[in-house]
């Protein structure tokens, strides 16, 4: 039988953990008239989620789903959604995934 962890310890060994970030400004006019076409097609995936959202969330508790070119994709998981997306819609770099829950329950989410 092993020993339950013990918490002091996961906070030294999670104190030690570090991630870099590094922030670039972006001022290549090529590059932000790319960024804003993303933008704009994940705009558009993301009403059309909105616009369907209960049947969506009704129809495919505890599956993985992706908008793609407006268009819905349901999987297992997130590999075979994206596969499935990306097949049908190769110029969309503004699909939007989500998980939906198995439950429906209340959630709070806090920063």
């Amino acid at each position: 039988m092993t020993a339950p962890p013990d918490p002091a310890h996961e906070v030294i060994k999670m104190a030690g953990w570090q991630n870099t970030i590094v922030m670039e400004e972006v001022t290549d006019p090529e590059e932000l008239a790319k960024a804003r076409v993303q933008d704009e097609r994940f705009d558009r995936n993301s009403d059309w989620l909105q616009a369907h959202i209960n049947e969506v969330y009704t129809r495919h508790r505890g599956r993985c789903i992706c908008i793609a070119g407006e268009e819905l994709f349901v999987a297992d998981t997130p590999e075979e959604v994206i596969a499935l997306a990306e097949a049908a819609h190769p110029e969309d770099d503004g699909s939007l995934i989500r998980y939906i829950p198995k439950k429906k329950m209340a959630r709070i989410y806090a920063h």
